[in-house]
């Protein structure tokens, strides 16, 4: 089993593989820089070689790790300046992981600010094609929305749709959260919608090209499109969905990453745990 949670790299990159090891890791997720500003500080040769003799000596398989891209990129923008900008961004991050050796890079898929979802798309798939001309093995991985006001990619029809127009193939996979796949309207509550919904992302997305699962309960309700994580079982999705959904992602060997809150109720070691346990 391949399970773990979004962990820190405060103080320096190596010290997520720390964070990992701490909370009993056999997956997880970073960023490789501030996620919330433009800047990047660049990875020096002793961040590269520290998290990587670290990540050796940890047993971690590197395909069960992954990069997150930051907040502030919109890759479906009609704004050229913020366009370019974001283009950027994801290129230097496909580059950074490839420096660390993560072969993965979730990046959300943004917003079309009220110009239509097929602008947006335009765009989208223009500034991920860019990006997959990088020569390196890093995969990007498009991550299904919530269902906000001006999103898109939370359908999976559309998703698919938006995934088959990118090229090269070998670039280019799916990252699936839960929480926002629930509050988009796809239910993951019993075991059988679990099955039903995999059955439909298969058919429009194709599981095999799944590579991460965000596992996420979701503080609203089915439909809502409010993207709140909660942790595992306690949310809308519940226990026994979320059982589920970790028996299917186990045996389709698919990594699983928790982006639960830390508060009073829990914290990562426990939802870590608790994910464990649902195998």
């Amino acid at each position: 089993m391949q399970v773990g949670c979004h962990v820190s790299i405060s103080g320096s990159i190596d010290k997520s593989v720390d964070n990992a090891v701490e909370r009993e890791c056999s997956a997880f997720q970073i960023f490789t820089r501030n996620p919330r500003g433009w800047h990047a500080k660049e990875l020096t040769k002793e961040d590269i070689n520290l998290f990587k003799s670290k990540l050796k000596a940890s047993k971690i398989d590197r395909f069960a790790t992954c990069a997150h891209m930051p907040y502030l990129p919109n890759l479906a923008t009609p704004k050229s300046d913020g366009f370019e900008k974001s283009v950027k961004t994801l290129i230097n991050e496909v580059e950074r992981c490839a420096q660390l050796g993560i072969p993965y890079l979730v990046t959300h898929l943004g917003s079309h600010l009220g110009t239509g979802e097929e602008a947006g798309i335009k765009k989208l798939v223009e500034g991920l094609t860019r990006a997959g001309e990088t020569k390196n093995d890093v995969m990007i991985l498009l991550e299904n929305t919530a269902g906000q006001k001006n999103s898109v990619g939370s359908d999976f029809q559309q998703l698919g749709e938006i995934f088959k127009q990118l090229k090269p193939k070998k670039k280019f996979g799916v990252c699936l959260d839960t929480c926002h796949a629930f509050v988009a309207g796809y239910d993951l509550r019993t075991e059988t919608k679990v099955k039903e919904t995999f059955k439909e992302f298969d058919k429009h997305v194709g599981i095999e090209n799944l590579k991460i699962l965000h596992l996420n309960d979701a503080r609203g309700e089915i439909g809502c499109n409010l993207d709140r994580h909660y942790h595992l079982g306690l949310g809308g999705i519940g226990k026994e969905g979320i059982t589920s959904v970790v028996k299917f992602a186990n045996k389709k060997k698919i990594p699983i990453i928790l982006e639960t809150p830390i508060d009073d109720d829990r914290n990562d070691f426990e939802n870590v745990k608790i994910a464990k346990g649902c195998a």
